[in-house]
């Protein structure tokens, strides 16, 4: 058996696409346009390229977008002002924080500040908990992406075995509640999980996040599980590389001969992030404008 590969890019595309359609009619009928803020604070070379890709993107999905880049000098009351700015902006439907933040600010206490109704984040402790109630809320991205990725190519999630290995708050534990309101039956697993393999060998879906190149094995897996890779991690340059390549947190090659469909990285669920961050923008837009379910 080889594995499928789910192509994370062009689903992404499509996604980013019907984004663009919805904000035309948006636009046309209404005259509103969808707003995203960006704030970068320091010159972290990775949160730039980040917060540039989402610049782009916004843009060529016809939104407003706005990006503050502050010095990394930054207090956290004028970040604070700024958040408060932003809040009151009624151009402004969502607001992003790109992380990490220097040391010396409270990253919780800034996220904290975002309008709840404005985090297309998803990491407000409001729409945690919304998640977690099963009540209408912004979606952290990449679990939402990885749940899209399943059901394009499982369709019905409902009684699957649904393994999540990792339990940050970004990804496992809302990819847990995301799989459980889809109706799978969920393990979570984590560093203290007990016999990892056999638990792992049990699962009809397998979702990785735990920041570790290769650490679930083919060996591990069900034959024919759906394995959703979450993992980007640089390895060191071999000779001749002027740097490492990008891996995820399952052994690709040992995986792609027992799994039924595999996320390739990159080019799985990295695309999905940048595109499910401008679907929770426009869904907010249209929330706040009382349109929601109308585009």
């Amino acid at each position: 058996m080889t594995a499928q590969l789910i192509d994370g890019k062009a689903f992404a595309a499509g996604l980013r696409a019907r984004v663009a359609q919805r904000t035309a009619a948006l636009r046309d009928a209404h005259g509103v346009v969808p707003g995203l803020a960006v704030v970068l604070v320091g010159e972290d070379p990775a949160s730039q390229v980040y917060v540039g890709s989402k610049e782009r993107e916004a843009r060529a999905a016809g939104f407003h977008s706005v990006v503050h880049r502050l010095p990394a000098g930054t207090s956290e009351e004028a970040l604070l002002d700024l958040v408060a700015t932003l809040n009151a902006d009624p151009l402004i439907h969502g607001i992003l924080v790109q992380l990490p933040l220097p040391a010396g600010i409270d990253e919780n206490r800034v996220l904290l500040a975002i309008d709840p109704d404005k985090d297309v984040d998803g990491f407000h402790p409001v729409n945690v908990g919304r998640l977690a109630l099963g009540q209408p809320a912004p979606v952290p991205c990449t679990p939402r992406g990885c749940l899209m990725l399943l059901k394009e190519t499982l369709g019905d999630l409902t009684g699957r075995e649904a393994l999540v290995i990792g339990r940050s708050a970004i990804v496992g534990k809302p990819m847990a509640l995301l799989l459980l309101a889809a109706n799978a039956t969920v393990t979570i697993a984590h560093s203290r999980t007990r016999d990892l393999a056999e638990v792992c060998r049990r699962a009809d879906i397998v979702v990785v996040a735990v920041g570790r190149p290769g650490f679930v094995p083919g060996a591990w897996l069900k034959p024919g599980a759906v394995v959703i890779d979450v993992g980007i991690n640089r390895l060191p340059p071999a000779p001749g590389e002027a740097k490492g390549r990008l891996v995820g947190d399952v052994d690709f090659d040992s995986a792609f001969q027992v799994a039924g469909a595999l996320t390739p990285v990159p080019g799985g669920v990295g695309p999905m992030t940048i595109a499910c961050l401008l679907d929770n923008t426009l869904e907010a837009c249209l929330a706040a404008k009382g349109l929601a379910g109308a585009f």
